[in-house]
């Protein structure tokens, strides 16, 4: 599967970041994580390779 076309919902970003799900929404509110993918009225995903990113650039920041 193409890494670029997986979604991932965010009950599992959250499980991939281990931040909460509220958290992981304010970080989308402030600009802090990637933008959802709107599924339906009620229903968002994440494309899985742009939380594995974020999840890169916060162990890359922690050595700098």
């Amino acid at each position: 599967m193409n890494d670029n076309f997986e979604l991932v919902s965010l009950n599992r970003a959250a499980e991939m970041t281990s931040l909460s799900r509220s958290m992981i929404n304010r970080y989308r509110f402030e600009g802090r994580f990637p933008q959802a993918v709107p599924l339906g009225e009620k229903r968002v995903a994440f494309v899985a390779a742009e939380v594995r990113a974020w999840i890169a650039d916060r162990i890359a920041a922690r050595a700098a």
